[in-house]
């Protein structure tokens, strides 16, 4: 602990210093996005960055959604999506498919595993030749976050 910190059972309280204008951008956003005070803020903000260092460093398990669109028509798509779906069907715990229009399909698939393993089956998953948009989502378990 430094001298700018003190201790109040668990919590630590911490001074930070900001220029006024970002300071005052950041308190439009806490009222836009409707947190109590700055404080719930600096904590999602923080635990947001854990999380994405845990995808990128961590060997624990995470958890995500990778949200795939594309158009079923294409000649073999749907097989090929199936069938790479069910070679990692450890990772893929829930899946959601939704028929948008005639033509367009939505699929959301909530994984859990190695960062790796998760991220390489998304960018096959989201590169397989007729997918129109992928997107993973990172998150985490919760069990290092307080």
């Amino acid at each position: 602990m430094t001298t700018h910190e003190k201790e109040t059972g668990n919590l630590i309280r911490f001074g930070v210093s900001a220029d006024a204008r970002l300071l005052e951008k950041f308190d439009d956003m806490i009222a836009e996005k409707c947190y109590a005070n700055r404080s719930e803020a600096i904590r999602d903000l923080i635990r947001d960055q854990l999380v994405e260092y845990a995808w990128g460093v961590s060997e624990e398990e995470v958890v995500g959604t990778l949200t795939l669109v594309y158009n079923h028509e294409s000649k073999e798509l749907s097989e090929k999506l199936t069938k790479l779906q069910h070679h990692h069907h450890a990772a893929i715990i829930s899946s959601l498919h939704v028929h948008l229009d005639a033509h367009n399909c939505l699929e959301v698939l909530v994984m859990r595993g190695p960062s790796k393993e998760l991220k390489n089956l998304a960018d096959r998953l989201i590169g397989t030749k007729g997918v129109k948009h992928g997107k993973l989502t990172m998150s985490t378990t919760g069990r290092e976050l307080y």
